[in-house]
């Protein structure tokens, strides 16, 4: 059940992070964006890709196909963020230019 639920968690973010890079590339504005909030996700995202990964490590049987649904929406989640993380920085350099 907990796998369920993670699984769950890591969708609704997966589904949310294509909405914000949508923003991001219309905007054209890095103004209201926070990369620090967004590096601290990143991170977030990279802890629990180590933890699938030392539960996969510590594994005796057989893991679940939730286990790797989880781990595929973790690595499009960290793919995503990081192209919303490009786009805050063509962002900033288009609000220099229209300075």
């Amino acid at each position: 059940m907990t796998d369920l639920l993670e699984a769950l968690m890591i969708l609704c973010f997966g589904l949310s992070w294509p909405i914000s890079i949508r923003k991001s590339w219309i905007s054209r504005t890095a103004k209201g964006k926070s990369l620090f909030f967004e590096f601290f996700i990143w991170i977030g995202y990279i802890f629990g890709i180590a933890r699938k990964i030392i539960l996969w490590s510590n594994s005796t049987g057989s893991l679940g196909w939730l286990f790797y649904l989880g781990w595929f929406f973790y690595v499009l989640n960290i793919v995503e963020i990081t192209i919303d993380m490009g786009l805050y920085f063509r962002n900033v350099k288009l609000d220099k230019e229209r300075e």
